[in-house]
C-alpha cells in the first residue's frame, strides 16, 4: 500500500517542523497552489503569525498577472523580507512544507535572501 503525494508532502514538512521547533527561531513559511504562493513569518512559539505575503493580495496581483509562476515568488520573497525587517526579524528558518527546494519554492527562498533574510 503506497501513500499519496500529498500524504508524502505533508509527512516530510511534519519533520522540518520538528526539526525547527528545536532550533526555536523564527519559520519562513512556504505554501504554494497552482494559482497562488503564500508566505509567513511565525514566532519560535509557533503561536502567532508576525508577517506575511502573497499574490492573493491586491498590492501584489496589480504588479503581477499570473500568480503560479516564479516572477510572482520573487515578489512575494522581497515583500516577505521587507516586511520582516519592518518588525525587527533578520534571521529565520526556511520551511518549505514538504515542497522541494525548486522552481517557485527557491526563487521566493533567493529573493528573501536578495532581501537581507538569513536562513
Amino acid at each position: 500500500m503506497s501513500i499519496g503525494k500529498k500524504e508524502a508532502r505533508v509527512r516530510r514538512a511534519r519533520k522540518t517542523r520538528v526539526r525547527i521547533a528545536e532550533q526555536r527561531a523564527h519559520r519562513l513559511v512556504v505554501s504554494r497552489s497552482n494559482l497562488h504562493i503564500y508566505a509567513q513569518i511565525i514566532a519560535p512559539t509557533g503561536r502567532e503569525v508576525l508577517a506575511s505575503a502573497s499574490t492573493a493580495e491586491a498590492d501584489v496581483r496589480k504588479d503581477v498577472k499570473n500568480g503560479g509562476n516564479k516572477e510572482a515568488a520573487v515578489v512575494v520573497g522581497k515583500r516577505i523580507a521587507e516586511k520582516a525587517k519592518a518588525i525587527g526579524v533578520e534571521a529565520v528558518a526556511f520551511d518549505r512544507s514538504g515542497f522541494r527546494f525548486h522552481g517557485r519554492v527557491k526563487a521566493l527562498a533567493d529573493a528573501a535572501r536578495e532581501g537581507g533574510l538569513k536562513f
